[in-house]
């Protein structure tokens, strides 16, 4: 908890304290009246109750809630720091004066289980998987659907989830923990509430998305930074490593996010934001536009791309979760600052190209999608939406400014998301009496 600083004496009573207690850690920050000063900030390790230290000082990153934060706070000693006249540290018990919390679904990526008829909605605000009927549609006066089935609670694991899998055959969850879990969790189709994953596998740091090839039972992950592909074994589970990596400079993978396979043309499709930095290095780095780097399915080390889609025409911004048509060859693109979704020619597309297709527009629901995945069978096109805490759907060939067929919601019609996430600090403007929340 947070230390006093002053000379000869404990600090005056905080008259602000403001508590974060959102994914990944918590800090507190007091200003003190009078002569004392800013008191320290420091990361909280979390437990699966609360955002406080466990007893026994133990770093425990699995699943929390909130819920008993501030009755277990009002019963916990600070302690302050030694003055710098060498007094001994005194202790304060205070709890917090408010708090700031979005209680609303995130979603950060879908999947759709053809076999059952459902959607599976990865919430990434309480770390939770959310599954509905496919042809759920909330309506306009409705606060929110809820779901039919939640996944949800310590035991589950779920923390940070970027992105989910629906196994085609048996119906089994895939999801991909992108923080402080590194690790893939597993789970069966019809599993409800706080239950531990049926398998659990240990990946590199920083993974955000899968794509699996069922013919050869493998599993492609792409990971941020270092920016590298991963190829597990579907199976694998614990500390099991992966059958090849494609990882360097010729690679041109930098910050790599959304990946897609085409077992067609045997092609791996991998997009990046673009910022790289060498690996083992402390500083420095370089920022490269948005791009798409295309590979054989195969590639392993430091290989160069077979192409690149990459320019200002292409449209990339921030490009998120990628799916392909197996049937079309098109390669669908979450484009999350672009407020778009962007459809490629997979196969041919090389260099500075437009997208064959642009979904976009005021009409469309899209609120920085993040997530898509596409139905085949009933020709469909799915997004989730970050700044709406919802999902949208469309024809599977919508272009244009679409309104779309359905929508999921998770919080009332027209209320813009907080967006919190990986917050890291907070910041008071005095002058317009603000609290600013980078993520």
């Amino acid at each position: 908890m947070p230390k006093t600083s002053s000379k000869g004496a404990l600090a005056t009573v905080a008259v602000l304290t403001l508590v974060v207690c959102l994914g990944g850690g918590s800090w507190v920050r007091q200003h003190s009246t009078g002569s004392a000063q800013l008191v320290s900030i420091e990361q909280l390790p979390l437990t699966g109750e609360t955002c406080l230290p466990e007893q026994d000082g133990a770093a425990a990153t699995a699943g929390f809630t909130t819920r008993n934060f501030f009755a277990a706070l009002q019963a916990r000693t600070v302690y302050a720091a030694q003055s710098a006249g060498g007094a001994s540290p005194g202790d304060v018990t205070r709890p917090a004066l408010r708090t700031i919390q979005d209680t609303d679904s995130i979603y950060t990526a879908v999947a759709v289980d053809t076999r059952s008829n459902e959607v599976f909605l990865q919430e990434n605000n309480k770390w939770s998987i959310q599954v509905f009927n496919r042809l759920e549609n909330t309506p306009p006066n409705a606060a929110r659907s809820e779901p039919k089935r939640l996944i949800s609670g310590p035991k589950t694991q779920l923390q940070f989830n970027s992105a989910i899998y629906i196994d085609p055959n048996n119906g089994d969850i895939y999801s991909v923990e992108n923080d402080t879990g590194d690790s893939i969790v597993v789970f069966g189709h019809d599993t409800n509430g706080d239950a531990e994953p049926t398998r659990e596998l240990h990946v590199a740091h920083r993974g955000f998305a899968v794509a699996v090839d069922e013919e050869k039972q493998e599993m492609y992950l792409s990971v941020n930074n270092p920016p590298q592909v991963a190829v597990y074994r579907k199976r694998d589970s614990g500390e099991q490593k992966p059958v090849r990596v494609l990882r360097g400079e010729r690679t041109r993978l930098a910050d790599s996010h959304g990946i897609s396979i085409d077992l067609k043309n045997k092609l791996l499709f991998v997009n990046n934001w673009g910022n790289f930095t060498t690996e083992g290095t402390v500083s420095g780095g370089r920022f490269d536009p948005p791009s798409i780097t295309i590979y054989a399915m195969d590639a392993q080390g430091d290989t160069a791309p077979l192409r690149v889609i990459q320019g200002p025409k292409t449209q990339l911004n921030w490009p998120g979760i990628m799916a392909l048509d197996p049937d079309t060859g098109d390669l669908y693109v979450a484009n999350d600052e672009g407020q778009s979704l962007l459809v490629f020619h997979g196969a041919t597309d090389n260099g500075d190209v437009a997208p064959a297709r642009v979904v976009k527009g005021n009409k469309t629901g899209l609120s920085y999608p993040i997530g898509l995945a596409i139905d085949t069978k009933n020709k469909e096109l799915w997004a989730v939406n970050l700044g709406s805490s919802s999902a949208t759907v469309y024809p599977l060939a919508a272009n244009g400014n679409v309104a779309p067929l359905r929508m999921i919601r998770g919080a009332p019609l027209g209320k813009p998301s907080v967006r919190f996430g990986k917050t890291s600090t907070v910041a008071y403007d005095t002058k317009r009496d603000q609290i600013l929340v980078p993520n």
